[in-house]
Formats: structure tokens, sequence, C-alpha cells
């Protein structure tokens, strides 16, 4: 008798659909939309410089997702470390294709090709450590930023993702809240940002200067608030209600976030300025990540307008204050929103959106002290794991350009070019 076939795995095409939609979403984030943002804050001589970065990050960070930074993230644990780090059981991209993800912590992977869930995550893994570059910006030795961000991709990075994310996690098994990235993208990478700020150190000439360019900036912000439904809402992994309501949230907070900044910039510089409401934009799409599958829109409006009152004392009182070297804020928005959001999450998330999660304000006091935790230890091996990274790598090889490089510019000194140049 002939054995039947066994069944073919279901996919979903709309579903399918939404998350390679969401995938270039996401890189469009990294290039052009942060490549535009802090394009526009530095220096017009270093401009290419931060440009020339994003872009390798997606080049570099792409091919080491599909050797094996996938499988680290995202494959099976196996031993005493399954829980912190995953295996090699899917390098380059071994038993990874069309048919849905075996072993994931959502049920919509069994809808969509387990390819298509591996691209939506690998901008993420490129977008991370571009946040970074906002710290370091304008004197880093480019041979040191690639060294660094390679690393840090595989050391810090994958671990952490694996986890918060993975099926097997410790931080999943805790219970801990993360729709699309708070704790592993931004507090990961706004710690290392101080880090990089602490170790890196001062530029030489920090006179008082507007951004070069404040038109790409805001274009950069828009792009970046546009993008960012595919970073939260694509989280979903389906096209869904739940995929809406992170989309409702994300815009509200942001749009809370914004004129909040705007607000305080009015408030205490008499101005509201396009910066302000650009940068708190961003703290605002900071701040949702985490919470964005969670959170109603009131708690999401809560979310927005407390991150940029939180951001801009960072970002105003204790830079200077301290006198790290923050250039573009990475730190200050990032790591301080990133945790920020994490935290309201454990507050408002509520079982009207996902009725197995709840928060402080829905009786469950127990997920503010699961997010706290898992903030706090992740907090710390990015911060420590970073200090340990570029204190190596500016023994082996240096961190900075030389004085002379730095006074000339990055785009000259490290790529031999300019941005803006007056011939016809």
């Amino acid at each position: 008798m002939p054995v039947a076939a066994p069944p073919v795995p279901f996919i979903d095409f709309g579903n399918t659909a939404w998350v390679l939609i969401s995938t270039a979403l996401v890189l469009f984030m990294t290039i052009p939309a942060l490549a535009l943002f802090y394009g526009g804050l530095v220096r017009r001589k270093n401009i290419l410089s931060v440009m020339m970065q994003c872009f390798v990050s997606m080049a570099v960070i792409s091919l080491l997702w599909v050797a094996f930074g996938y499988s680290l993230a995202f494959g099976p644990g196996h031993g005493s470390l399954g829980g912190i780090i995953g295996s090699f059981d899917w390098a380059f991209l071994k038993n990874v294709g069309m048919e849905p993800s075996p072993y994931y912590i959502s049920q919509a992977t069994a809808r969509v090709p387990h390819i298509a869930f591996m691209l939506f995550q690998m901008m993420f893994a490129v977008i991370t450590p571009a946040l970074i570059i906002g710290a370091f910006a304008e004197r880093i030795k480019f041979s040191a930023f690639l060294v660094f961000t390679v690393l840090w991709s595989i050391l810090i990075y994958s671990p952490i993702a694996h986890m918060v994310w993975s099926a097997d996690g410790v931080f999943f098994k805790m219970g801990a809240l993360d729709f699309a990235g708070g704790t592993v993208v931004h507090i990961n990478a706004g710690f290392a940002a101080l880090a990089a700020a602490l170790i890196i150190g001062k530029r030489k000439s920090l006179k008082a200067a507007p951004p070069h360019n404040l038109v790409y900036t805001a274009i950069g912000a828009a792009m970046l608030w546009f993008g960012w439904f595919g970073f939260n809402a694509g989280s979903a992994l389906a096209a869904d209600g739940l995929a809406a309501s992170a989309f409702l949230a994300t815009h509200v907070a942001t749009a809370a976030a914004a004129i909040m900044w705007g607000l305080l910039d009015w408030l205490f510089h008499k101005k509201p300025t396009m910066l302000g409401v650009a940068t708190g934009a961003v703290a605002g799409l900071v701040a949702i990540t985490p919470a964005a599958g969670f959170v109603d829109s009131i708690g999401a409006m809560a979310i927005g307008f407390s991150v940029s009152v939180v951001c801009y004392f960072f970002v105003v009182v204790i830079k200077p204050l301290f006198g790290y070297d923050d250039a573009l804020d990475a730190f200050g928005v990032h790591g301080i929103g990133g945790l920020w959001g994490a935290l309201l999450t454990g507050v408002f998330a509520s079982p009207l959106i996902q009725s197995a999660y709840k928060g402080v304000l829905y009786g469950n006091p127990h997920q503010l002290k699961v997010q706290a935790l898992v903030s706090l230890t992740s907090i710390l091996i990015s911060f420590f794991g970073s200090l340990i990274l570029f204190k190596l790598i500016d023994v082996v090889m240096g961190l900075r350009v030389t004085e002379k490089d730095e006074a000339i510019g990055l785009d000259v000194s490290s790529h031999n070019e300019r941005a803006y140049t007056l011939v016809e």
C-alpha cells in the first residue's frame, strides 16, 4: 500500500507578504533613514563617514547573519549554555528554507517561511550596531569600527537576542516582554554607546555648532517614523489585529513624544525647534518598541509623553553635567528611552491587547520586577562587554583617528571623498 505524503506546511500569503514588506521597512530605517538622521547632525566634513558606517553595517552584518549570526541568536541551544546562546545548527542557513520555522516562540511563524523570519530578524541585527555610531561619530578609525561591529554582533547582540526572544532563552522563560526590541535593540545599543563615549573620549573640537544640515536630519527622522511601522507592527509576524494595534500604539506614542519635546524646548529655550521635535519623535519610537504589542493607545500616549521628559533630562542636563561626549545622543535617546519603555511595558501591558500579559495597572506587579531585572542584566552585559571590546581594540589597533585626521574630517582622511564640492 502506498504511503501518504506528509502534509505540506500551511503558508499564509498575507502574513508572508506583511513580514517581507516589514523587512524592507526595517532595512529602510538603517539606509537611508538613520544615515540621513545621523549624517545631518554631524559637521559637513564627516557626513560621508557616518553614511559609510551605516551602509557597511548593512553589508557586513547581513553576511554575518547568514553565516552564523542567525543560528547563534535563534538556533536551538544545547547544554548548559542553551539559555544564553544558540548553536551552529542553522549556520549558513542549513535547514532554514521555505517551510515554516519548526523552532521559535510565536505560533505566527508557523504561517510564514522560515527564510522570511530570518530576513526580518536580519534587519534588526543590522540596525542595532548602527545605532552605536551616534556615540563615536567624527573620531573613530574605520578599521576599528569594522572590527568592533563584527565582534559586538557576535558576542553581545546574538546572546541577548537569544536570551530574550528564543524559545529556550533564559529571559524569555522568565516572562520578559520585549515585543520588538526595547531590550535587544535599544538598551543594548544605547549602553554600548555610553561605553564608546567613555572609552573613546571627547572630540578635540567641541565648539558649539548646529547640525550642518538639519533638513537631512528632519527627513531622516520622518523616514524612521515611517520605517518603524515595519519594526513594531511587523513583529506581530502576521497581518492581523495585533499588528494593527502595534501600528496604532507606535504612531500615538511617537506623536505624543514629538509634541512633548517641542513643548520642553519652548518652555526652557523660548522657541520650539525642528531638532527637538525630531529627537522627541525618535525617543517615542524607541520607548514604544518593547510595549507596542502589549499596550493600548492610552498606555502608548503615557509612554510617549513621559519618555521625552526623561530623555530630555539626560540629553540636556545629565550629559553636560558629567561631560561625556555622546555625539549624537545614542545613549540619551536609545539607551534611556529603551530602558524607560521596557519598564513601562511592565506597568501598562494590558490583557485587552494580549490576554496572556498584564502589567502593574492590571494587577500584576511581578511583571515590572521581571522587566527591571532583565533590563538591568542586559545593561550590565552590554555596557561592560562593550567596554572590554573597545579597550581590547584600542590596545591592538587603536580606536581613534589622529588629531590631524580628525581636524581634516573623516570624509577626506578616511575615505578620500567630499560630500560637497564647488566643482560644477
